[in-house]
C-alpha cells in the first residue's frame, strides 16, 4: 500500500501556492489603462525605429490636419482601435495562461484514461502491473475537466470573453461567418456539450476503478468481465466525445478556422503526454522500492509507446501543416501565418522538442529501459506538449503579446501542484497491484 508522504504532499501544497500567486498576479498586473497602452506602443515603437509611429501614436495624425483632415480623422481612429485591440489582448493573457495550464494537464488524465480503457477492451497481458498507477492519474479527469470547463465559462461571465471571441453577441453581430455556426457555437449548447463529456469520462473512470478493486476480492472474473464490456464501448464513446471536445475548447478559438484532422491531432498530444507520465510516475514510485514486480520490459513498453505516439504526432502535425500550405486558401492558411510570424520560438521549437528530441532519445533500444533517460525524455515531450498547448490557444487570444512569464509559470506550478496531490491521493487509496486481474501472472513474469 502506497503511503502518500509528507515531503511530497508539502511539495504540491507549495506549488499550488506559488502558482495561485503567480496567477493573481498576472490578473492583477494585465488591465492596463488606455494611457498606458499607449505609452508602451509608443516606446515599442521607438524601439522599432519608429517605422510604427503612424500607426501607434496619434500626433502624427494630428500634424497633418491642416493638409488632410479626413486622412487624420481615419488614423485617429485607426490609433483608438489598435490601443483597444492591445488592451484586450493584455487583458486576455493571464486567462490564456491558466486555460493553457488547465487543459494540459487535464488531457494528460484523460489520454492516460483511454490507454487504461485500451488496455482492458485489448485484454493486454503486459499492463495489469500499471492499472492502479492509471488509476491514480486518471483520479484527475473530473476535477481537471471541470476545471476547463469553469474557466471557458468564467471568461465569458467574469471576463469579457477573453478566451472565446464567438461567446461575444457584439462580435457575432457584425460576423456573418461565425453567424453560420451560431448554431453549434452558442453557450447553452456549448454548456450541454461540456455537462455531456465531463459525465461520460468521469462515470467510466468510476466504474471502471470500482470493477478492478472489486475484482481484487471476487472469486471468479465477473467484475474483470465488466470493465471490458464497459472499456469496448468507452472507447467509442471517448474517440466521439473527445473529437468535438477539441472543436470546443479549442478549435473554436479561432471560430473563423476548422481542420478535419483536428480532434485527431489533439488526441496524439494527449496520449503521449499521458503515457509520458504514466511512466515517470511509474519510475518514481520503483525507485521508492513499491513497485517490484514492475520491471525493465515494463519501462521499455511505456518508452516504445512514447517514441511511438510522438512519431504518430508527428506523422498528423505534417499532414494538417502541409495540406494547409500546399492549397494555401487564405481561410485556411492564416491560422499558421500568424504562429510563424509572431511564434516562430514557440511553433518551431513545440516541433523540435516533440518530434526530433524522442526521435533521437529513443531510438536506441537499450535507452528505453535505463529509467532516467526515460524521465529525461518525458521532461522534454512534456515541455513540447505544453508549448503544443500554448500554440493552439496564445495566438487566437493574446496575438503577439506573448510572453512565457509569471501567469504562465504561476498557471504551470498550479495545475501541477494539484495534479499531483489528486494523483498520489488517489495511489494511497488501495494496493498498488491489481492482484485477482486474470493476466496478473503473465504481467508480472513480463520478459523479451
Amino acid at each position: 500500500m502506497y503511503t502518500f508522504s509528507n515531503k511530497l504532499k508539502i511539495v504540491s501544497i507549495v506549488l499550488i501556492i506559488l502558482g495561485f500567486v503567480g496567477v493573481v498576479s498576472g490578473f492583477m498586473n494585465s488591465h492596463k489603462s488606455f494611457e498606458e497602452v499607449e505609452a508602451i506602443l509608443a516606446e515599442e515603437s521607438a524601439h522599432h525605429g519608429g517605422h510604427d509611429q503612424d500607426i501607434v501614436h496619434a500626433d502624427d495624425a494630428h500634424a497633418q490636419v491642416a493638409e488632410h483632415h479626413d486622412q487624420a480623422e481615419n488614423h485617429v481612429d485607426e490609433h483608438k482601435e489598435h490601443v483597444e485591440h492591445v488592451m484586450h489582448q493584455m487583458a486576455n493573457r493571464p486567462w490564456a495562461a491558466l486555460y493553457v495550464g488547465a487543459f494540459f494537464f487535464f488531457m494528460i488524465a484523460l489520454g492516460v484514461l483511454a490507454f487504461y480503457a485500451i488496455q482492458y477492451a485489448a485484454q493486454a497481458g503486459w499492463s495489469p502491473v500499471l492499472f492502479r498507477v492509471m488509476e491514480g492519474i486518471t483520479a484527475y479527469v473530473f476535477p481537471g475537466a471541470l476545471i476547463v470547463f469553469l474557466i471557458s465559462l468564467a471568461s465569458h461571465y467574469i471576463g469579457h470573453n477573453n478566451i472565446f471571441i464567438w461567446m461575444d453577441h457584439e462580435v457575432v453581430a457584425e460576423d456573418e461567418l461565425i453567424q453560420g455556426k451560431s448554431g453549434f457555437l452558442n453557450v447553452p449548447f456549448f454548456i450541454i456539450r461540456g455537462i455531456f463529456f465531463i459525465a461520460g469520462w468521469s462515470l467510466y473512470r468510476y466504474f471502471s476503478r470500482k470493477f478492478s478493486l472489486a475484482q481484487d476480492e471476487a472469486n471468479d472474473d465477473s467484475n474483470f468481465k465488466k470493465n471490458f464490456r464497459i472499456s469496448a464501448g468507452f472507447l467509442v464513446f471517448f474517440i466521439v466525445t473527445e473529437s468535438i471536445m477539441s472543436w470546443d475548447w479549442i478549435m473554436s478559438v479561432d471560430p473563423h478556422w476548422f481542420s478535419t484532422l483536428f480532434g485527431w491531432y489533439v488526441f496524439a498530444s494527449m496520449f503521449v503526454s499521458g503515457i509520458t507520465v504514466i511512466a515517470m510516475v511509474t519510475i518514481y514510485l520503483k525507485s521508492k522500492g513499491l513497485l517490484e514486480f514492475v520491471n525493465d520490459s515494463h519501462i521499455h513498453d511505456l518508452a516504445k509507446f512514447m517514441f511511438a505516439i510522438s512519431i504518430f504526432w508527428t506523422y498528423l502535425w505534417f499532414s494538417q501543416f502541409m495540406l494547409i500550405w500546399y492549397s494555401n486558401i487564405p481561410e485556411e492558411v492564416t491560422y499558421f501565418v500568424s504562429r510563424i510570424n509572431d511564434y516562430k520560438l514557440p511553433f518551431f521549437g513545440m516541433v523540435a522538442l516533440n518530434f526530433v528530441f524522442p526521435l533521437l532519445l529513443l531510438m536506441n533500444s537499450d535507452y528505453k529501459r535505463i529509467p532516467w533517460f526515460v524521465i529525461m525524455t518525458g521532461i522534454v515531450i512534456l515541455a513540447g506538449h505544453y508549448l503544443d498547448v500554448f500554440n493552439m490557444i496564445m495566438p487566437a487570444t493574446v496575438g503577439d503579446r506573448w510572453f512565457i512569464g509569471l501567469p504562465e509559470i504561476g498557471a504551470v506550478l498550479l495545475f501541477a501542484g494539484l495534479f499531483i496531490f489528486i494523483t498520489f491521493t488517489a495511489l494511497s487509496k488501495a494496493p498498488l497491484l491489481a492482484k485477482r486481474n486474470p493476466f496478473i501472472k503473465e504481467s508480472e513474469h513480463f520478459h523479451y
